[in-house]
């Protein structure tokens, strides 16, 4: 059921983004835990993507953790108020990552519906990359974890979308990276509530 470090070696970034649709993200906080249905992400395409920290091969104290060998988690803040969680994926050195934009509720919903003080039938407890790890627990704290451990791991419960389900689209706010911004790789499921603002718009 749980993903295994190998799954997260995957050189294809963006095809381990559409793959990750349907897979099932958890944490476990003091024994609490919480997991959700991925059903939004999109891919950073290492150095050469004009979008991702690591473009040009920067690598600063926060794009540090993308170069690790994948399957360790990226989590930085946005705006100075958003925690937004990543997946690193590729081999060492390669700063892939795939960010997490959307969950539906599946775990441990009166502790997500607590976190985020909205009852989960409302798409925006965990509509969006911040909404979606606030309502995880996800914090700074959860940078550079093993995502094969017992804090936060994904899972396969064989939720699979077939190609007709899914809309790739252009990623969200990402303007600055020029003819990057247009690049298909956001990838979501058609018609899911959880989905973040843009992609409603897309459909």
């Amino acid at each position: 059921m749980k993903l295994s470090s190998e799954y997260f070696l995957n050189e294809d970034v963006v095809a381990l983004a559409k793959d990750m649709l349907g897979k099932v993200l958890y944490t476990c906080i003091d024994g609490q835990i919480t997991a959700g249905i991925i059903v939004e992400t999109e891919a950073y395409f290492g150095i050469k993507d004009k979008a991702s920290h690591a473009y040009g091969g920067r690598r600063t104290n926060r794009t540090e953790t993308m170069y690790s060998e994948g399957g360790v988690s990226y989590v930085y803040l946005c705006y100075g108020m958003h925690h937004l969680f990543n997946v690193v994926t590729s081999v060492k050195d390669d700063p892939h990552a795939v960010l997490i934009r959307a969950l539906t509720p599946l775990i441990g919903i009166e502790i997500m519906e607590a976190r985020r003080n909205m009852p989960a039938t409302k798409a925006a407890i965990s509509s969006g990359p911040g909404s979606a790890a606030k309502a995880l627990g996800i914090d700074r704290t959860f940078n550079a974890k093993d995502l094969t451990g017992n804090e936060i791991w994904l899972e396969d419960h064989g939720i699979k979308y077939q190609d007709h389900e899914i809309i790739a689209a252009p990623r969200v706010g990402i303007a600055y990276a020029q003819e990057h911004a247009a690049l298909p790789w956001r990838f979501f499921v058609k018609g899911n509530k959880y989905i973040s603002k843009p992609n409603k718009v897309a459909e």
